[in-house]
């Protein structure tokens, strides 16, 4: 039985959630619930209380949920939307995070020893929480500036770190006549988005326009946009974890098909990255200095910066681990990354991450916009040698749409290797038999 049934009691796996309407309420449940319990006994963390926190949307709520149960841990779900198991969790207002936490805490009929965000609004609503608790916790101007793409830029260039050359276009200012249109060739993207929604590449003057009204046309008129000078190299992906400051490195990714523009899907993704000891030396001084720099000092980090030959500039960083399912292409001494998370949380050791071989993760991107009708040859690109797995999450008649505006990709594709090429090799041919059909629709009005 999967430990998910265990956890749940159930004899089947059904952890779901319900498109049913959006609850602006902070806390709906009874205070008598007790939500997602574990009745492990054993672990390394037996009868510890976690408070898992979730956008409804989240892709990483069963990996942690499986994660807990293998520490012995029993786990409370907090969540913005209904689920589709009566009373399984409780329902938050994860836009409110100082209402929230006090909402939560009064809640709870037991005490928590951690809390964990998983990702997106999350993170804000358990730093409060753990803040409130005495626990270990990030300071909250530190957590809006990983989610803001503009205050990280600021943070960066008042602390000196390399970074591209930036401007920020804010509502009713021209394009042509800022200073953002020095930046040519430049990329254009919301300050707030993930995924590589809303990014886009302009060369000319006309395109970085067109690139600015598509940007607010996903966010708002009254978002600034920000703009950065386009730089050459190859894109790493850092993961690690913070303990007081200080970084334990779990994985460096690189990514073999960077993308260049227009839009920047990310596909391929190859750990360890295949960079020389001193690219990887500077990456690392780069990230530590970024993460310093933002203010970030407990729990996940997830970090990118694009390598030139001997130069190494920061792009982005986030408050979580690497997005999407691609954390399952991770593992530290046999652990998965939300397992790792969760012994942070809980003041448990971390083992550090060895020559295990190498790992990678294929995210298939949406080349159309439909209805998705079936991605086929799944199971011959699980039969290929070196894959462990493929998941395609997104549902048959999921309208999907692809990047700018999209912000989802189809599935994803899990390999492992002696080494990297290897490994790339095995997720190349495991892309070959993935053929996605997508039934076209017409735009929704509105």
């Amino acid at each position: 039985m999967h430990p998910l049934d265990r956890m749940l009691g159930l004899g089947h796996l059904n952890l779901l959630f319900a498109g049913g309407e959006h609850r602006t309420d902070i806390v709906t449940a009874a205070r008598d619930t007790a939500p997602m319990s574990s009745t492990a006994d054993t672990g390394p963390a037996p009868g510890a209380h976690v408070l898992l926190i979730a956008p409804a949307g989240s892709y990483r709520i069963g990996d942690h949920l499986a994660a807990a149960h293998d520490l012995g841990c029993a786990v409370t779900v907090a969540t913005d939307a209904a689920v589709a198991i009566p009373g399984s969790a409780i329902v938050v207002d994860l836009d409110d995070p100082m209402g929230t936490a006090a909402a939560l805490l009064a809640t709870l009929d037991r005490p928590i020893d951690a809390v964990v965000g998983t990702d997106g609004a999350a993170v804000a609503v358990a730093g409060e929480i753990a803040r409130r608790c005495g626990l270990p916790a990030n300071p909250a101007s530190a957590l809006a500036a990983a989610d803001d793409k503009l205050a990280q830029r600021r943070a960066l260039a008042q602390a000196g770190v390399p970074q591209p050359e930036f401007a920020a276009i804010g509502a009713g200012e021209e394009v042509e006549a800022h200073r953002a249109a020095a930046l040519l060739p430049a990329v254009s993207k919301p300050v707030d988005r993930t995924a590589s929604q809303g990014v886009v590449r302009a060369d000319t003057p006309e395109q970085l326009r067109a690139a600015v009204v598509g940007v607010r046309r996903l966010v708002g008129a009254s978002a600034p946009v920000l703009v950065e000078r386009f730089v050459p190299g190859v894109e790493v992906a850092v993961d690690g974890l913070l303990r007081g400051g200080r970084l334990q490195v779990l994985a460096v990714f690189d990514k073999p098909d960077t993308p260049t523009g227009p839009t920047f899907p990310e596909t391929l993704l190859v750990s360890p990255a295949r960079l020389t000891d001193d690219a990887s030396a500077m990456v690392l001084d780069v990230v530590e200095r970024a993460v310093r720099a933002v203010g970030l000092t407990e729990g996940p980090v997830h970090a990118e910066c694009r390598v030139d030959g001997d130069r190494v500039r920061f792009l982005e960083l986030a408050a979580r681990t690497i997005g999407g399912l691609c954390s399952r292409s991770l593992r530290v001494a046999g652990l998965r990354v939300e397992e790792l998370v969760l012994r942070h949380a809980l003041g448990l050791p971390v083992p550090p991450a060895g020559a295990d071989g190498a790992t990678g993760v294929l995210m298939l991107p949406v080349t159309g916009t439909g209805r998705l009708v079936a991605v086929h040859g799944v199971e011959r690109a699980r039969a290929v040698p070196g894959v462990t797995d493929v998941a395609i999450p997104i549902a048959p008649g999921t309208r999907v749409v692809p990047l700018p505006a999209g912000d989802r990709y189809l599935g994803f594709v899990f390999a492992s290797a002696d080494d990297p090429d290897a490994c790339e090799r095995a997720l190349r041919r495991a892309w070959a038999e993935l053929t996605v059909e997508v039934a076209p629709t017409s735009a929704p009005h509105g």
